[in-house]
């Protein structure tokens, strides 16, 4: 009887689904453990890119560690929270009018870093008085959540 709310939880925790980044691309990855031997995944450092899809003109990089071994390939392993971000001015900056600019920011990247309840994101802050937009990356944890953060600053000229 137990069973069906577990399995209840569990189908709502996957159907949630918050904004993703239009454009998601890993650039590439590095091995972190030499003696893996090739039977399964390596520990590695990824890199992807992602844009914001509420400001043109914006491209970021986010560097993250994942988990190999056994549990890394079949997806259980939590991955550690460690990343880095970059963002910089591929065009001309314009942020969209629909844009959230309230002092939660909006989250325009998500990264899943364990099987349940944690997730690398990424949100966008918009500061008005120095036309900059702001972006922190940090990471979610069920309980105690994290201290590992990282921000990135665009400028807006205009």
């Amino acid at each position: 009887m137990l069973r069906l709310p577990a399995l209840l939880l569990l189908a709502a925790t996957f159907a949630w689904a918050p904004a993703r980044a239009e454009e998601t691309k890993e650039i590439g990855h590095v091995n972190t453990a030499i003696t893996n031997l090739g039977l399964t995944r390596s520990h590695r450092v990824v890199v992807e890119r992602f844009t914001d899809p509420e400001v043109r003109g914006v491209s970021c990089y986010i560097s993250q560690a994942r988990t190999g071994g056994l549990s890394g390939m079949l997806g259980v392993a939590e991955d550690p929270a460690r990343f880095a971000l970059s963002c910089s001015a591929t065009g001309p900056v314009e942020i969209q009018p629909g844009a959230r600019r309230g002092d939660r920011g909006e989250v325009v990247f998500e990264s899943s870093t364990s099987l349940f309840f944690k997730e690398t994101r990424v949100h966008r802050f918009v500061d008005e008085e120095r036309n900059a937009v702001v972006y922190l990356a940090w990471s979610t944890r069920l309980i105690d959540g994290s201290p590992y953060n990282a921000v990135a600053v665009v400028p807006v000229h205009q």
